[in-house]
Parts: C-alpha cells; structure tokens; sequence
C-alpha cells in the first residue's frame, strides 16, 4: 500500500492524505481547504494532485474548514462514495460548508471585479451552496469506539480527539493479502487541559501513525487563565481606550470557549459592562450544535450544567444575523466587543470589521489562535505596519494582540502525551504533517529523542510506500 500527502505537508492547512492499496482501492482522510496562503491559495485549492472519481471513500477527522473545506469539489469533481466522520462532525460540517460556499460565492465578486480591470478572465468559486447540500447526501455518522467495516479491506474506528466537539483521531485496520497493518490518523490533537472538552483518549498500538504538529515546538501559556486574559483586554480597550475590541474567532471550538470565558467573569461579577456581539450568524448555529452534545464535555463543565443551564451565554450578548445589522456596528462609537469569524480574519464579516476599525487608535485587534503567516491575521500579528484589505492598503494604528492560551491544538507536552500510549519500537514509522516545516524540524528532533527512530516530514505530493 501506499500513503500520498495532499495537503498539510510542511504548512498548517488543507489536510489531505491517501492512501492507495495493492488493488488500487482509495481511500482518503480529510479532504481540506488551503487557508492564509496568500495569492497562492486558490491555486492550491483547484489543484487536487489525484483524481477525485478514483477516491472510494473518505474519511473526516472533524468540521474544520482546513480538515473538510474541500469536500463539496471533490463531490462535484466526481467523487461518489461515502464519508465516515462521528455525529456531531457531520452536524457541524454540514453548515461550515454551507457557510463557507456563501463566503465564496460572496468572494469571488471582489476578486472578479480586480480581474476585469486587469483584463483577466472570471474565476468561478469552487463550489456552490448547491454543491455543498449535494455533498452533505454522502455523510455517514458513526459513534467513537467502536470498529466498523467501509469494505472488506478496511476497518475504521474513530476515538477522542479533544479538538471540537466530534473531533476524532482516525484509526484503520487494513488487510492485503492476509496481512493486518494498523495506521492512526491524528486529525488535531486537542489539549489535556481544555476549558470545555474531555481530553484526547488513548488509543491501541499502531504500525504507522500520521500525527499533526501545529504547536510541536511551544507550550501554551498557563500561568494566567483565559478568563484573567480576556478580562485585561476587555477593560484596555474597552473600559480605557473607550474603543472596540475586535475579535477574529473560529466559528467552531473559539467562539464557544471565548463566550464561556465571558459567562465565567459574569458569574464572579467581573464582566465589564459594554455591550458584547457575536456578528456570525454560522457560531450561533454551531453554538447550538454543541450544546446538543453535552457528553463531550470535561467534568467542570459538566458541574457549570448543575446550576447554569447555558454556560455560553451571559448578559449584554447579542447575536448578529443579517448584513444590515452587521454593518451597523462599524457606525457604532460606543466601547464594545465583536466576535466574528474567521479565526484567521482572512474572510467572514471580521475581515470587514478589520478594514473599518483598523485605522483607529482606540481600537484593538485580538488574535485568539493559530494563523497561517500570509494571513490577514498572520500580517498583524508579525507587526505589519499597512495591510491590504479588499485591495485597499491600509495603516495599522489599532493595538493588536493576541491570547496564545486559547489555542484548541495541543502543544509539545500535550503532543507528547497523545504518544505516551504507544510502544515506540513498535510503530515503524511517524509522518509530521500539519505544521509548519521548522516547527516540524524541531518536533521530530524532539520525538527521535523519545525513541521514534523513523520520523518523515512528507512534502506536498509525496508519496511513499508503506511495508
């Protein structure tokens, strides 16, 4: 059999991964969007490196964007098997890709009109909102734990990942010619220490394992909590400065874990009184979709239930649906807090909130996660002093920032705990992916060190045979 690496090799999205068997049967795990690459996005995004009318079935590790983005094309590419993902992984990426084909189609038209003044020809969006209903008909649900059959040649069993509600690590059992190889597919590693989340679970002993790597060479703040952190940005630059603070989160995982942190400083009577807006009518929905699976969650949050029967919301929160409403809040000159999506502010209603409010001293940009470099969010955070939005070049002079402790991807410790289970001399080989590729350098160091004596960081397009 042989393994292919699509996407996530040697950067942080776009996680695609094949694997090939003797009999030429297909079988893809995640099927994601490249994000934040700059102008080389969309190429990479049109570019498959496989054909999809060969891929027999695919496998998600969970909702993600950067994990499931690409599903709705490679169904309209061709692909017409099954996809196998948990419960609450099909509810959610049954509206991100909604969500994400609206943003596209909306997209397109600003980047269409650049290509018109510059005499080049439309660009079509990748897929549509008909192409993502079209491609929500090949979801299968199936629950963690247990193993289940695709075929006769593969087995599959999804456990904990602790990343977002219905995240799972992805193991296979595969049968050629009376052999049994067992491959572990990471998804992303969530942190043993979540505000919200159960921990990842441990899993049985793999022949070769496809690990992430986002965080492989940092630990993630500890020593003050998130709560404490959001609190001392809320009163800079809401209570101080008198301005807005604008915060780009995914509308998936950070959206719910920064609305839980407000809940807990309202509930000790610390929550500063300004007004607080999620502007993304996609995290309302997703909200919603998490509280429907409380099972996930960790013990504290499970003790919250006892006495507060919505710990994702508060006071003085208000959600916004529609444009109209959206756009209003830039007219605003009353301190406030705007969550909105994307995490990486590279598209979404917070890239529009950025380009109005950038310009302005009084107003802050917090950064809640991991943003690839080229991204809108990546520029800020490296300290660019102009930034082009929509084509408009733009001085920074709002405060930016950014809260390291509020990432969903485990760090080095956490990485090196998910591998803790494992028989090192067992596992044959480890591939890094997802990550960015000095980071990878420094984590595989750190892993031949634990006694992993083969570790690959796979290029895209690579592919490699496994014994």
């Amino acid at each position: 059999m042989k393994i292919a690496f699509h996407g996530a090799a040697r950067t942080v999205t776009g996680s695609k991964h094949l694997l090939t068997l003797k009999n030429n049967r297909k079988y893809l795990l995640d099927c994601g969007m490249f994000q934040g690459m700059g102008k080389e996005t969309d190429a990479l995004n049109r570019q498959w490196g496989f054909d999809p009318k060969e891929v027999d079935v695919m496998i998600l590790s969970h909702a993600h964007i950067d994990h499931s983005g690409l599903i709705p094309k490679l169904v309209k590419d061709g692909f017409g098997g099954k996809i196998y993902c948990t419960p609450a992984t099909k509810e959610l990426a049954t509206i991100l890709l909604e969500d994400s084909a609206e943003i596209q189609e909306d997209d397109i038209k600003y980047v269409n009109k650049r290509r018109v003044a510059e005499g080049l020809p439309y660009l079509k969006a990748l897929y549509t909102a008909e192409d993502a209903k079209a491609a929500a008909g090949h979801f299968n649900a199936v629950e963690y734990g247990s193993w289940f059959a695709v075929d006769e040649f593969v087995e599959v069993k999804f456990t904990d990942a602790g990343h977002i509600i219905g995240s799972a690590v992805v193991h296979l059992r595969i049968k050629e010619q009376d052999k049994t190889t067992r491959l572990t597919f990471s998804g992303d590693v969530g942190r043993y220490r979540d505000v919200i989340l159960k921990s990842p679970e441990e899993f049985d002993q793999a022949d070769y394992i496809i690990m992430e790597s986002t965080y492989g060479n940092s630990l993630h703040e500890m020593n003050v909590t998130t709560p404490d952190l959001l609190l001392q940005w809320i009163e800079k630059a809401c209570v101080q400065k008198k301005g807005k603070l604008i915060v780009p989160a995914f509308s998936v995982g950070r959206t719910q874990e920064l609305l839980y942190a407000l809940n807990q400083l309202e509930l000790e009577r610390r929550l500063p009184e300004v007004e607080y807006f999620v502007d993304s009518p996609l995290s309302v929905e997703a909200t919603e979709v998490v509280k429907k699976y409380p099972k996930y969650f960790n013990k504290t949050i499970q003790k919250v239930l006892e006495s507060d029967d919505d710990p994702f919301g508060f006071s003085g929160l208000k959600y916004v649906k529609t444009v109209d409403q959206s756009k209003m809040l830039n007219f605003r000159n009353e301190p406030c807090v705007i969550i909105s999506a994307s995490g990486m502010a590279d598209a979404g209603r917070v890239k529009h909130h950025i380009s109005n409010n950038i310009e302005n001293s009084r107003n802050t940009i917090l950064m809640t996660g991991y943003c690839e470099p080229n991204s809108l969010g990546g520029r800020l955070m490296r300290g660019a002093k102009e930034v082009k939005i929509f084509g408009v070049l733009h001085e920074v002079h709002a405060t930016v920032g950014s809260i390291r402790s509020m990432s969903a991807h485990g760090d080095y410790e956490d990485l090196s705990q998910w591998l803790s289970c494992q028989d090192e001399k067992k596992v044959k080989k480890l591939f890094l992916v997802h990550g960015e590729y000095e980071v990878q350098q420094q984590f595989k160091q750190r892993l031949i060190n634990k006694g992993f004596a083969d570790v690959e960081i796979p290029e895209q397009h690579y592919e490699v045979g496994l014994a």
